[in-house]
């Protein structure tokens, strides 16, 4: 492996759908492979995310996702999924980092020292390398789910509260992937 210091870039994708995990990524980029194209995953179409997750994958130094599944979040809540998700992922790196830089204002407990960014995924190449793999990887998710539950259009809105997929909620009650928690989804549990 190589010497240095290592920063990874720590984010997550999936805090707001009504259905399926929330997946976390850690990144460390290599510092002599440089790709092109890093930003906030958001603003990026589906097929540029699945290239520049390719990219990253082959080109960093290290990187691992960590997820948390719908029990956790129920149990947990959103935000501790998401820092649960986090430590998975960095956890789960061949190449322990001596910083990690992660979106948002709140830190996970982790092993090496942390600095929160907000709006991190636009302005640090490292978080923005972790939302687009975190996002490739939790819609990929949800396009399995998809299969095994196809009334719910989760292929489509990957989970988020669309009209279609609230109408499909109205129509077809919930399935094992909705999180019971969030509240449109809690409403239908009574």
């Amino acid at each position: 492996m190589t010497e240095g210091f290592h920063i990874a870039g720590v984010d997550e994708a999936g805090r707001g759908p009504l259905a399926g995990p929330v997946v976390a990524a850690a990144v460390i980029l290599d510092p002599a492979r440089r790709i092109d194209g890093l930003a906030d995953s958001k603003t990026l179409g589906a097929g540029r995310r699945e290239e520049l997750a390719h990219a990253i994958h082959e080109c960093s130094l290290a990187w691992a996702l960590g997820s948390a599944s719908v029990d956790e979040i129920d149990r947990l809540n959103i935000l501790q999924a998401s820092l649960l998700a986090m430590r998975r992922a960095v956890g789960g790196l061949a190449l322990m980092p001596e910083l990690a830089l992660v979106d948002g204002n709140c830190a996970p407990l982790l092993s090496c020292a942390v600095r929160t960014v907000v709006r991190g995924d636009a302005t640090e190449p490292a978080i923005s390398a972790a939302s687009i793999v975190a996002k490739v990887a939790r819609d990929g998710l949800m396009s399995e789910l998809d299969k095994e539950f196809p009334n719910y259009g989760f292929v489509q809105h990957k989970g988020y509260p669309t009209a279609r997929h609230l109408a499909a909620l109205a129509r077809y009650g919930l399935c094992p992937a909705h999180r019971r928690s969030f509240a449109p989804v809690r409403a239908l549990c009574r």
